[in-house]
């Protein structure tokens, strides 16, 4: 494993980006940046509230924006659910990083979302989640890098399936 490459982490709503990104950010020595946290930082305001008086497109557009405004490398970044809907953000986060794609299941994402009217989640009003997840599971799969199946592992246990599968990417066939 590349230990100056970002380590980028994907995937639904509820998927623990966040929470793994922090612990592997600790087994790796790298720097955490949760792109969700940049954004209410450089707005001032949730992510709930952008879509709700924007709408879910704009959350697209600044979280795009603030992808795009990540520079270094060392880090292990959580991006937000929807970062996959932009191919400028993606291409920017692989030019310096593996992306990693945290895979569950939907009822597993469902049962883990306690706040999905609160959460700040870009999707239409008349989208269900079902529809949500089937959208950007196509998304996913076509940036990542890296696919890890989570259903019925620990945080700490995905963390060391991501750090195997990386290091099995460097090592190269054979």
């Amino acid at each position: 494993m590349d230990n100056n490459s970002n380590i980028v982490l994907i995937g639904m709503p509820g998927a623990g980006k966040s929470t793994v990104g922090i612990i592997l950010a600790k087994m790796t020595s790298r720097d955490f940046i949760d792109t969700d946290i940049l954004i209410q930082l450089s707005t001032g305001r949730s992510l709930q509230e952008i879509v709700d008086t924007e709408g879910p497109l704009a959350l697209r557009r600044i979280e795009e924006e603030v992808i795009l405004t990540l520079c270094g490398r060392h880090h292990v970044i959580a991006t937000g659910g929807s970062a996959a809907y932009s191919a400028a953000a993606m291409d920017h986060l692989r030019l310096n990083g593996t992306v990693v794609f945290l895979d569950l299941d939907l009822y597993t994402l469902l049962s883990r979302i306690h706040n999905i009217h609160s959460r700040g989640i870009a999707k239409q009003p008349e989208q269900s989640m079902e529809e949500l997840f089937e959208e950007r599971l196509v998304l996913y799969r076509k940036y990542a890098d890296l696919t890890i199946a989570c259903a019925g592992l620990s945080q700490e246990e995905v963390c060391m399936q991501i750090i195997a599968g990386l290091s099995k990417k460097t090592a190269g066939p054979g």
